[in-house]
């Protein structure tokens, strides 16, 4: 009877995804990138509030944002380019208070699951899109768009 609840125990772990039974330390760097759904709102410029924090989404997107893919151009370049990109860890989830809600680093952070359009949970990248979670067909690019325009380009309902 102990050895088929330890079978059914490590069947069950084994046929999870691995976002389910691993800690995010304990994903190999390609589970960790995979994780991303490809919505492009970590590249979209964003205001906080001086008074009392809070933070803003633009509709201005980094210049290195291919604005169909939804996929930064110079991904392995992006840190030394472009400088305030950062590189999230699970070290450093913890301070970046700006993510979006929907973001799957976010999500399982706080111990939340993924919804059902993210690619990992689909087998379909385009589901983020279809889903209208992504900024294809929303967002401008930085070039020609001075920094003083850019609270003209709040955009309301990205948390």
């Amino acid at each position: 009877m102990g050895w088929t609840l330890i079978w059914k125990r490590i069947v069950a772990v084994e046929s999870s995804p691995f976002w389910q039974v691993k800690t995010l330390d304990e994903m190999s760097s390609e589970e960790w990138e995979s994780l991303c759904d490809g919505c492009g709102k970590c590249c979209l410029h964003k205001l906080e509030d001086e008074d009392d924090g809070e933070v803003y989404y633009t509709d201005i997107a980094c210049r290195y944002l291919d604005e169909q893919k939804c996929r930064c151009m110079i991904y392995p370049k992006r840190l030394e380019t472009v400088a305030e990109c950062i590189c999230l860890t699970p070290d450093n989830l913890a301070g970046v208070h700006w993510l979006p809600a929907t973001c799957a680093y976010r999500l399982l952070y706080e111990g939340k699951n993924l919804p059902d359009w993210h690619p990992l949970v689909s087998g379909d990248r385009e589901t983020v899109h279809h889903a209208g979670f992504s900024v294809r067909g929303k967002v401008f690019s930085e070039v020609g768009i001075s920094e003083d325009e850019w609270e003209d380009h709040i955009i309301l309902g990205v948390k």
